[in-house]
């Protein structure tokens, strides 16, 4: 990461949770994500930079995401520390009914690198809004993870192809696609 843009570069960790473990939700891409997530959240709070979680508040019945449920809990590689932002939230963008762009520029933040779940739903609207209001976003593919899908048609999409097209949809609109390795070796 470049070290003149350090100060106000935060790591935004969205929805992982315990829930987004659950077998029933199907065959899941890069299962490196959380420890990608993990090497990252190190190497971010030994720099004291700021680090935001946001976690998925469902209000559907049958969500292992709603709050009474112990699928809420966030996962052991990423846990907040008590002086680490946290939002929650009820929809796919972590900027809508959070606080959260209030927060970012209050903090005089202005960048964000994006990891977290799933890469089709959340992390891809919180990455397109911030960069529509404004954010530099880097999202990191090998830090993100998708479930498999099937299409409108019945057609089945693997949980890699659902992540590889969406962040082909993402890269160069919206923000730029890294990985971990780049991010942590200053190349990114």
């Amino acid at each position: 990461m470049n070290n003149s843009r350090d100060d106000n570069t935060a790591l935004l960790l969205i929805d992982v949770q315990q829930g987004l473990a659950d077998p029933s939700l199907g065959e899941r891409n890069n299962p490196d994500a959380e420890a990608n997530m993990a090497r990252l959240l190190a190497a971010w709070r030994q720099r004291r930079q700021p680090v935001i979680h946001i976690r998925h508040c469902s209000v559907e019945p049958d969500s292992t995401l709603r709050p009474e449920l112990p699928g809420n809990a966030f996962k052991d590689e990423v846990k907040p520390l008590p002086q680490e932002k946290t939002f929650s939230k009820t929809v796919n963008s972590a900027f809508i009914g959070t606080g959260l762009e209030r927060y970012l520029r209050d903090s005089g933040i202005s960048a964000l690198v994006i990891v977290g779940l799933t890469t089709d739903h959340c992390v891809s609207a919180s990455t397109r809004m911030a960069s529509d209001l404004g954010f530099e976003v880097n999202l990191v593919a090998d830090a993100t993870a998708a479930f498999e899908r099937h299409g409108y048609d019945g057609e089945h999409y693997s949980g890699e192809t659902i992540h590889r097209i969406n962040l082909a949809s993402l890269n160069g609109e919206f923000c730029r696609v890294c990985n971990t390795a780049e991010l942590l070796d200053g190349s990114a």
